[in-house]
């Protein structure tokens, strides 16, 4: 064995106890979810949770923590992991405790009132659950009663999912400021729906003023069609934020005027770890805007500017930016217009990425030229590389080798996504041969609609269904025979729920006269004959044909 593998051996066997899986994480809500409504001492002296509360609360005892234990964790990287899943277990527990203790938060007609969990010395404020409402003046001085109530430090506060009209609004404006000084997270994301645009900007006017100069490290203004004018309206909560660590502006009609305002009014991003702009009308201009916020934020870990209308010049410019963020764990810049220029751009700045953990660049117009930049940097970069997305990007099977070279360095890939390309069996097989050795913690990769037929699917399923703990490959959409996909669900037989559905395969292919059907035939075998004696290795690929 050699010392890379040595290495790559060690590190999967070092850190195996954090983090939990997904399926395991989902284990545990199910498990508090039926002690939550298990009949109790605690249900005898404070009520029984319905099964709808107790899934809402079991969701949320398990994000904080896990979220805490993970925080503990990221401090001790080198440990197994052993001391963050006793915090996870116990913080549950102590979590699970607080919501039995507090009884139902129900209505006897159902309508949820509040939500209040205390973590550590953090207490949460939450009346996002339940039915979408309006809000008049009434409901809103009885749902916000308890922030009223004296004691209690709420530190964290979710409005989301209630639209406040300007009577709800000034019911809450004296409420919010007598707890200004004490938040440190709030949401007000969806919290103007459905208003006139006139309403909805007085009422964020009202809420601003209510919370300018709190010290917040979370702000999520989402979902609310802000544009400029919106965006101005949060102008004097936004002024007062020196020490934001996250900000979430998605959905919320983010033009480039608006993008100008946002990177005007935020005096300083220094401490920001998250900013995510998704599915805005940003556009070139606007994304010039975000770059100058990126610049500005060096310690920034997680970057969403996905869906937003960006462009070549656009592009470029946030991928110069992002250079500057050596600490980046996440980058999702989906479904833009980036085109080749841009990718290779983006290729230049991942050398800063040491760190990066999920980069989602499908649907940029990539091509072949661009696919193969950003592979050629993230096989050099990247080491502990979980999550690659690059579909619908025109790949062919032309840039398979490049992206076979990367993957095989990628030893920690859990997901690899390369929908809607083109790279037929040849490169399908190439990919396979690369997650041959190794890759112990995969459990996804997609490859429908790629022009793939038998031979390359029969050899993608023969490398996956290896993989400990693999959960889905998704070959449909492609030119697979019938008898493909027999032997397809042959080699799946013993391993049920793993192939996904098939229902878009097309097995007479497209465009594809008799003679050429039969020559595809007789060739698939001698295909993946001819490239049995493929070797990925780390460093680079031979093809031996």
């Amino acid at each position: 064995m050699d010392s890379m593998a040595q290495t790559f051996n060690h590190r999967l066997t070092s850190i195996k106890l954090w983090p939990p899986s997904q399926s395991t994480r989902l284990l545990l809500v199910e498990r508090m979810t039926k002690n939550l409504i298990t009949p109790s001492i605690f249900s005898r002296k404070y009520g029984l949770l319905s099964k709808e509360e107790a899934e809402e609360d079991a969701k949320q005892i398990e994000e904080i923590a896990f979220a805490n234990a993970n925080q503990h964790f990221e401090k001790e990287p080198d440990g197994d992991g052993g001391s963050a899943v006793q915090i996870y277990a116990k913080e549950s527990s102590r979590l699970m405790l607080e919501v039995l203790k507090r009884g139902p938060r129900t209505k006897e007609d159902g309508e949820i009132i509040s939500d209040m969990l205390t973590t550590g010395h953090e207490t949460v404020f939450d009346i996002s659950g339940g039915r979408r409402s309006f809000l008049d003046a009434e409901e809103a001085e009885e749902l916000l009663e308890p922030l009223k109530e004296q004691g209690k430090s709420y530190t964290k506060i979710c409005f989301s999912n209630r639209s406040f009209g300007l009577d709800a609004a000034r019911v809450a404006e004296p409420i919010l400021a007598s707890i200004n000084d004490q938040l440190v997270e709030v949401d007000l994301s969806d919290f103007v729906a459905g208003r006139p645009e006139a309403e909805a900007l007085e009422v964020m006017n009202i809420f601003s003023s209510a919370l300018e100069g709190c010290v917040l490290r979370y702000l999520n203004l989402s979902n609310n069609a802000m544009g400029e004018k919106g965006v101005r309206a949060f102008g004097s909560l936004l002024r007062s934020q020196k020490n934001l660590e996250e900000l979430y502006l998605m959905n919320d009609g983010i033009s480039e005027e608006a993008a100008r305002a946002v990177a005007e009014l935020i005096p300083s991003t220094e401490k920001l770890r998250v900013l995510q702009f998704h599915n805005n009308m940003t556009g070139d201009e606007g994304a010039i805007a975000i770059s100058d916020i990126v610049k500005r934020s060096p310690v920034l870990e997680d970057f969403r500017c996905s869906s937003t209308r960006v462009g070549l010049e656009g592009g470029i410019a946030l991928a110069e930016a992002l250079g500057t963020c050596s600490r980046l764990k996440k980058l999702d810049l989906r479904d833009n217009m980036f085109g080749v220029e841009a990718g290779v751009a983006l290729s230049k700045a991942l050398s800063a990425f040491s760190d990066l953990t999920e980069i989602y660049v499908s649907y940029l117009n990539l091509e072949d030229a661009g696919a193969e930049a950003l592979a050629n940097a993230l096989k050099e970069y990247a080491p502990s590389l979980e999550v690659l997305d690059i579909a619908g990007n025109d790949i062919t099977a032309k840039s398979a080798a490049s992206l076979a070279a990367c993957i095989a360095a990628k030893q920690f890939l859990t997901r690899l996504i390369l929908a809607e390309n083109e790279l037929k069996d040849e490169g399908a097989i190439l990919i396979a041969k690369a997650l041959e050795e190794g890759h112990g913690q995969l459990n996804e990769v997609d490859v429908s609609t790629n022009l793939i037929r038998r031979a390359g699917a029969r050899v993608l399923a023969q490398v996956v269904v290896r993989k400990p703990g693999f959960k889905l490959l998704n070959i449909n959409g492609n030119y697979i025979s019938d008898e493909g996909i027999d032997e397809v669900k042959d080699i799946f037989k013993n391993f049920p729920g793993i192939l996904g559905p098939l229902d878009e395969n097309d097995p007479e292919g497209e465009d594809i006269d008799e003679d050429a059907e039969e020559e595809r035939a007789d060739n698939d075998d001698e295909l993946e004959s001819r490239l049995k004696g493929l070797e990925i290795k780390h460093e680079e690929i031979n093809l031996n044909v």
